[in-house]
């Protein structure tokens, strides 16, 4: 019922189109920051293996040199590291 009016009337349907677009920009300008929803940053998963490798081996020839490089990243809020002797993969 109602698309049919505004299938009869596309001048009206345009400018209500336009209008409501107009009311949108105005309104990102004019909304505080501490509105707007927040937002999870991006994550970043590294996994390797290194078969027969101790926890600390694994800790001093993989971890430790990737964590030294992605230390650096701006604005990274936190990071996690993991070094495990699991078993054998068969």
């Amino acid at each position: 019922m109602i698309s049919k009016f505004f299938i009869e009337h596309p001048v009206l349907a345009n400018v209500l189109a336009i209008v409501i677009v107009l009311i949108g920009a105005v309104a990102v300008y004019t909304l505080p920051v501490s509105e707007y929803p927040n937002v999870v940053p991006p994550t970043v998963q590294v996994t390797t293996r290194y078969p027969g490798a101790s926890p600390q081996t694994v800790i001093d020839t993989v971890a430790l040199p990737i964590e030294t490089q992605v230390n650096g990243v701006d604005q990274m809020l936190y990071m996690q590291s993991t070094s495990a002797a699991d078993a054998p993969i068969r």
